[in-house]
């Protein structure tokens, strides 16, 4: 037994003690009437073999048909003793389930209760749908199996025993090696199944934490990396799937000893067992108990206890055991609310002192060529739709601070994912620092620009890794002075200095942009895109960080959440559907009906 498997059992015992302890009377009535099934399996047997023997053979078909009628009830009687048997395994199942369920709940709600360990607990839909099901449906299933296999296979052998002792002699050793090659399987589909599971939750997390930050991830330009992690994800799940199969496959080998050898080695055996006394009726008495009672109870255990049974303790150990589980027997999970794919991805790219290298070379090209140039670019999203953008042509020097305005849908975000190379036009040219941004490498592409969404992406750890997330070699000194600009102090003192840790649910909207705006101010990238990235901030928490980020080097592109934005930036676009218009504030109050309609309606 491996060292998990050693650990779990060690865990689980304790509880399942508890659990039967305290239904005894469940269980005594479920053995009362598993011993009516013992004695049907004997019934049915014996009567075949005494209506051959001393009825049809003897003369006698009176005394024959009566056995055969004997037979009969004990056959009828097993719907009854079915009925019986799953009433009272309800008592057992159903206790199970609805205990696994309030623990699955209680650790979840402890988890997210202030002052519980960090992070949510994602596996918890898991445990609490699909694996709790599992849990129900394996214990139900190996209790009915087992069960009914140690009853009806000893009524069997009873049966045999007292047909004739030679009839064991050829059965039992083809019925021992199929049961013993079985059971050489269990450990190792235990361990597969274990695999199997952790694999599943792992790809569940890692699904649902990319979704959460895919505006990030594809920002930042880390979502290949990110892509790379699931496929491990998934062909590691397909993998252990397979291992899985194959093991299944060695059981059904078995399967097929201990099912079909008894039944081939009673006909070899024949001529044999007459010689030795074996009477005709109990060679046919034989082959009803082989084929009527214990080979089926036999297959039936085999295929409960190598699926249900590694199932059931992995699961359990699973749901009951994880709080206690060792270093070494613990299953590795990714950290809750954290997508830590982002990060190893831009560590495995160019470090700290490459990045800065590329974005110098981008500021070199920079101060030859416009930060940002959209050439004749239209979008649209399908063959017959109406264009988002439409030949739109745009020009923004380096350093220059551009507002982005329009009505709602008109373009703006879909402007800004142009220009951040996650979105690819129709027709046209999108460059950025002289250069083409569609199809380029996201490694340069995240050394070239930032995009700040409206949903701005914080998570678990320190308050320092969330601001440094885009400058890992940023000082101690830049986050405290970036802190500053931003009047972010009365944040991070509240969660403990910069290495306090924060709990992203445990932020406001507003909280949560302004970190993600000092992440952005931090970043060596030479040209910021904001969309709609302070839309909670109130108006003078919003102007105060304009101001920093226009104050540094770089270009600043901003698609503006009020008239205030467009005031302080150098120009303002004007999206308005039909043609684009770009000026000054003055200039575009003179020229521009929409703009002087926007600026009436912010400022009404």
């Amino acid at each position: 037994m491996t060292s998990a498997e050693a650990g779990a059992l060690r865990r689980l015992a304790p509880p399942a003690r508890r659990f039967l302890a305290h239904r005894k009377g469940v269980l005594v009535r479920l053995a009362l009437w598993s011993l009516a099934e013992s004695g049907q399996a004997f019934l049915v047997g014996h009567a075949v073999a005494r209506s051959v023997d001393e009825g049809f053979l003897a003369g006698d078909p009176r005394r024959g048909l009566l056995w055969l009628g004997v037979a009969l009830v004990a056959v009828l009687s097993g719907a009854r003793v079915v009925r019986g048997v799953f009433a009272q395994l309800a008592g057992v199942t159903e206790p199970l389930r609805d205990g696994l369920v309030r623990r699955t709940v209680d650790r979840s709600l402890a988890r997210a209760a202030p002052g519980g360990p960090a992070g949510t607990d994602r596996a918890a839909v898991s445990r609490l749908t699909n694996q709790v099901e599992i849990a129900r449906d394996s214990f139900a299933g190996l209790v009915l199996t087992l069960r009914s296999f140690v009853f009806t296979a000893a009524g069997a052998l009873l049966g045999l025993l007292s047909l004739h002792p030679a009839l064991l002699v050829v059965v039992l050793p083809p019925l021992a090696a199929g049961l013993a090659l079985f059971l050489v399987t269990l450990r190792p589909m235990a361990a597969a199944q274990r695999r199997a599971l952790a694999a599943d939750e792992a790809l569940g997390d890692h699904a649902a934490s990319a979704r959460a930050a895919l505006r990030d991830l594809a920002a930042c330009g880390t979502g290949p990396g990110v892509e790379r992690r699931g496929a491990d994800l998934v062909a590691d799940a397909a993998a252990a799937a397979r291992t899985l199969a194959g093991w299944a496959a060695v059981r059904t080998a078995a399967l097929g000893v201990a099912g079909h050898l008894p039944v081939l080695a009673l006909l070899v055996a024949v001529e044999w067992l007459r010689g030795h006394g074996v009477s005709v009726g109990a060679l046919l008495g034989a082959f009803t108990y082989l084929v009527q009672s214990l080979l089926p109870a036999l297959h039936t255990l085999m295929t409960a206890l190598g699926a249900a049974g590694s199932r059931l303790l992995v699961v359990l150990d699973r749901i009951l055991g994880a709080e206690t589980e060792t270093e070494t027997d613990r299953v590795p999970e990714p950290v809750p609310d954290r997508v830590p794919e982002p990060v190893s991805v831009l560590k495995s790219q160019p470090g700290p002192s490459t990045a800065s290298a590329s974005a110098a070379a981008f500021a070199v090209d920079m101060a030859a060529a416009p930060a940002v140039e959209l050439r004749a670019v239209t979008l649209s999203y399908g063959a017959r739709a109406e264009p988002v953008l439409d030949a739109l042509d745009l020009c923004v020097a380096p350093g220059e601070h551009l507002a982005v305005v329009g009505p709602s849908g008109i373009g703006k975000s879909t402007l800004t994912r142009l220009v951040a190379g996650t979105l690819a036009p129709s027709s046209g040219e999108v460059r950025v620092a002289g250069r083409p941004v569609t199809g380029r490498p996201a490694a340069e592409l995240a050394a070239l620009r930032v995009l700040v969404p409206q949903d701005a992406y914080v998570f678990s750890g320190t308050v320092g890794d969330n601001l440094a997330y885009l400058s890992t070699d940023a000082c101690r000194a830049e986050l405290d002075a970036s802190v500053g600009a931003f009047g972010l102090g009365p944040l991070v003192e509240r969660l403990g200095g910069l290495d306090g840790t924060v709990r992203p649910a445990e932020l406001s909207p507003g909280e949560r942009q302004l970190v993600a705006l000092v992440r952005a101010y931090l970043s060596p990238a030479p040209l910021l895109l904001l969309d709609e990235a302070t839309c909670h901030l109130d108006p003078a928490s919003e102007a105060r960080a304009e101001e920093a980020l226009a104050g540094r080097a770089g270009t600043l592109v901003v698609v503006a959440h009020r008239l205030s934005s467009a005031v302080r930036a150098d120009r303002t676009l004007v999206l308005d559907g039909v043609r684009a218009r770009c000026g000054t504030h003055a200039e575009l109050l003179s020229r521009s009906p929409l703009y002087r309609d926007l600026a009436g309606h912010w400022n009404s």
